[in-house]
């Protein structure tokens, strides 16, 4: 069974660098809630919710990721795996920043691949130095790009094929999304036009609405919508959310796909340092078995006058839809 989706949640912060112009004074960041961060740190590594408990690694046949799988494949039976390719917040080599999230996802029968290496949580291999603004406000170059997301894809379809590899004809190549957080949604939007995606999920990030590209190593504008040839949902964190405006813009604009804009008012950290990932992680592996696998019963989340996420005010959540019904 699903975790139940709920909306009383801390206002969190983390990642995406806010435009800045020289000689002008730097735009507001979200600040990081480090109580927050501080007991995410010590929480397990998963199993996750879903049926088949998750395990997080690395493997060697793909340097600098870090591979979130359900531990015992066999326990899927016929059932094919999906496979979910991340983008960091930030754009950081951690591939460990969403980890509950992306384990709870795995528990449900995906491989979800992010590049990087095991920067926080307990089995931290090395301690993560956060990348510091300069004179400017600009913060470093990014750390990862979206062709490092996009290997992640590339790997698992190729294992799929290779005799001898655990996943050696357990993949389904039509079950595969791309998803980020933050800069890392940026980076799933890069990612998002190739073919070999059939779903996509951004959450608290969108292209910049004012036009700007303040984020070194990552170009992006709106025309990158127009790539988009599948079904995306955006999560956003409502008005304190520094991703707000920019993704809503997004939505906005999007008028060839299905789209879907959700907003639960937690801010620009979503629910990401929750047991489980949280409530928006839930939603996640309802939109993944909804678009992918076909879950009626998942697509309910989204769909109908009645939808899961249609509860208002009452509940945190709002919901926007196009072509969706």
């Amino acid at each position: 069974m699903k975790p139940a989706i709920s909306s009383t949640l801390a206002t969190l912060a983390a990642g995406l660098a806010m435009a800045v112009h020289a000689q002008t004074p730097p735009a507001p960041r979200a600040t990081v809630n480090e109580a927050e961060r501080a007991v995410y740190a010590t929480l397990p590594n998963g199993p996750g919710t879903g049926p088949y408990p998750a395990i997080m690694e690395t493997d060697p046949g793909l340097p600098d990721h870090v591979v979130y799988r359900p531990s015992r494949i066999a326990a899927l039976g016929q059932r094919k795996l999906g496979v979910l390719v991340w983008g960091n917040g930030g754009c950081r080599e951690d591939g460990a920043s969403a980890r509950l999230h992306l384990l709870e996802i795995a528990s449900h029968g995906y491989v979800a691949i992010a590049p990087g290496r095991v920067l926080s949580g307990p089995t931290a291999t090395e301690r993560r130095v956060e990348r510091q603004p300069g004179a400017d406000g600009r913060l470093p170059p990014v750390a990862t790009t979206a062709e490092d997301v996009r290997a992640g894809l590339t790997w698992a379809l190729r294992e799929n094929r290779r005799k001898g590899s655990r996943y050696f004809g357990r993949v389904d190549p039509a079950l595969t999304a791309v998803a980020g957080h933050s800069c890392g949604g940026l980076q799933a939007l890069q990612v998002a036009g190739d073919k070999r995606i059939h779903a996509v999920l951004i959450h608290n990030s969108g292209v910049f609405a004012d036009g700007s590209n303040p984020i070194q190593g990552l170009t992006v504008d709106k025309s990158l919508l127009k790539t988009l040839h599948t079904p995306v949902v955006y999560f956003l964190g409502g008005p304190t959310d520094v991703a707000f405006p920019n993704g809503s813009d997004d939505f906005r604009r999007i008028d060839h796909v299905p789209a879907v804009l959700v907003n639960l008012p937690v801010g620009h950290g979503g629910t990401f340092f929750r047991a489980n990932g949280g409530a928006v992680a839930a939603a996640a592996v309802d939109w993944l078995d909804w678009q992918l696998r076909g879950d009626k019963v998942a697509g309910r989340t989204f769909t109908g006058a009645n939808c899961r996420l249609c509860g208002g005010a009452g509940t945190g959540w709002t919901i926007e839809r196009k072509r969706i019904d």
